[in-house]
C-alpha cells in the first residue's frame, strides 16, 4: 500500500469519511446472502506479493524492487546477515554478536564483517548492526 493510499481519509470530510465507510464495510461484509459467501471471508488468503511474510528474503523473491534507500542487492545482504544474528544476541555488542553468528554456523564473511563493529556500542536490531557495518536501511524509518 503506498503513503498516499493511507493517508486517504484525513483529506476527505467527516461526512464523505462515513460515506466511504460504508460503502467499504459493505463491501467486506457482503450482500449478506449468507451460504458460501460467508463462509469465503474465513479461509485464510496467502499474503500477497505486496505483502511482507517473513523478515528474510530467498534469492529471487524480490518481484517489486527494495524499500526506498536500499538496493534489492541491500536486502538480500541484510536478510542473510540476520540469518546469523539470533534475537537471542540482540541487544548485544560485537563480541555477543561474534559469539553468536558462530554458533549459528556463520560463513566467514560474516564473521569478519562483525569483527569489524567498533567495541562498546549495543546494537539493538540487526538493522543497527547493518548500519553500523557501513551499510544503508530503509530512508522511510528515519
Amino acid at each position: 500500500m503506498s503513503e498516499g493510499m493511507e493517508r486517504a481519509s484525513s483529506k476527505h470530510s467527516p461526512r464523505v469519511d462515513e460515506q466511504m465507510s460504508q460503502e467499504v464495510s459493505g463491501l467486506v461484509q457482503g450482500p449478506g446472502t449468507g451460504g458460501s459467501r460467508v463462509e469465503e471471508h474465513r479461509v485464510p488468503e496467502p499474503a500477497g506479493e505486496d505483502q511482507p511474510e517473513t523478515t528474510t528474503a530467498p534469492a529471487g523473491e524480490l518481484r517489486t524492487g527494495a524499500p526506498k534507500g536500499m538496493s534489492s542487492q541491500d536486502v538480500e545482504r541484510r536478510s542473510r546477515l540476520g540469518r546469523f544474528i539470533t534475537m537471542s544476541a540482540l541487544p548485544g555488542d560485537r563480541e555477543a554478536l561474534i559469539a553468536n553468528a558462530r554458533d549459528n554456523e556463520a560463513p566467514d564473511d560474516i564473521v569478519a564483517q562483525l569483527q569489524g563493529l567498533p567495541e562498546g556500542i549495543r546494537y539493538q536490531t540487526v538493522s543497527e548492526v547493518w548500519a553500523a557495518l557501513g551499510n544503508k536501511n530503509e530512508t522511510t524509518r528515519w
